[in-house]
């Protein structure tokens, strides 16, 4: 009864702090960055000795790589068999953690396995993992990709369907329906790929080499008000989208900015790696900084400067909320 309630009051909460890695794999300490403390959770050192924050890892450093599920607070984790055994299909393999819809008192979240193509088909094979069964189960239907590679590494759960982007390139024939880039969703429950279309402005030049494009959660996926944001970044400058109806592919821009008007301390900076945080805060990284620009309330378009950036190279940013609550006198005190 307690972990259900938890993870229902840990889904409307911001998260408050991020991962940041290189994007290639490699054997790089990955650091973890607090929000600014403005936007931060306010969490004491004295905090309960438990955590609903999971994260899925991969140790890079293995043949064939090894996943696992860890616990920060508790410092434990649980190793994850992958459904195939073939080290090559096992380099490819897209794995990733999402919570459950409908809890029960047994499984909070799942792991979903998608397996790589090894012939010109678009379709991907999908299995689930849920931690009561313990077992892989395949779905009767894969995900259908379409005609673009999809970028597995920013899934966005909203709308009951897990949601991917394709990447831009001009790599597709002019007359194909995957020309421009596009969103493509998977529904776990029945196994039924539908495309997603991108605002008109947003599709226009998205073939261009310099451009970059990613989906994240806007607002908790707990909340009626949930969608989906689209950022592009092009040559030097961010455009923001909202999804406003899902059934018609209607867009809203919030944003549109251009990094040399953002006072950075860089003259002609280069974006590395950008994320959406809470639906309210654009974060971005140069090859020297990292900051974070308001979308939303007082804060919009308002840049301010959250740490150094010792990875000069192209980065991944990863969201976190990290759910240790205080609890009161003779609370077990963690570290940071």
């Amino acid at each position: 009864f307690f972990l259900v309630n938890h993870v229902h009051n840990s889904l409307k909460r911001d998260d408050t702090c991020f991962f940041l890695q290189l994007e290639r794999p490699c054997n790089e300490e990955v650091k973890l960055h607090p929000l600014p403390l403005q936007q931060g959770s306010g969490v004491s050192g004295e905090v309960l000795h438990f955590n609903q924050g999971l994260i899925l890892c991969r140790a890079t450093d293995k043949t064939p790589s090894e996943f696992f599920i860890c616990n920060p607070a508790t410092k434990s984790r649980l190793p994850i068999s992958l459904p195939i055994h073939d080290e090559n299909l096992n380099a490819q393999a897209h794995v990733m953690i999402m919570l459950l819809e409908c809890y029960d008192e047994f499984d909070d979240y799942m792991v979903v396995h998608f397996e790589t193509p090894t012939d010109w088909s678009s379709d991907y094979a999908c299995k689930i993992l849920k931690p009561r069964e313990g077992l892989w189960k395949p779905m009767e239907k894969g995900f259908c990709a379409g005609g673009r590679n999809m970028k597995f590494n920013m899934p966005v759960h909203d709308n009951g369907v897990i949601h991917f982007i394709s990447d831009c390139g001009s790599y597709i024939t002019k007359g194909s329906p995957y020309f421009e880039p596009y969103i493509m969703s998977y529904n776990i429950k029945n196994g039924t790929s539908t495309m997603l279309k991108l605002s008109k402005t947003a599709r226009k030049s998205s073939t261009d080499q310099k451009c970059d494009m990613s989906i994240f959660n806007w607002g908790k996926v707990s909340m009626a008000s949930s969608s989906i944001c689209l950022v592009r970044l092009k040559r030097f400058t961010f455009k923001v989208w909202v999804l406003k109806d899902y059934k018609t592919s209607r867009w809203r821009r919030v944003m549109k900015l251009k990094t040399k008007e953002m006072g950075l301390k860089e003259k002609y900076p280069t974006i590395t790696g950008f994320t959406v945080m809470n639906g309210e805060l654009l974060i971005f990284a140069t090859e020297k900084y990292i900051y974070c620009c308001g979308l939303t309330g007082e804060n919009y378009m308002k840049i301010e400067e959250i740490c150094e950036n010792k990875c000069k190279y192209y980065v991944s940013l990863t969201s976190y909320m990290d759910t240790l609550r205080p609890c009161g006198p003779g609370a077990i005190s963690l570290p940071c």
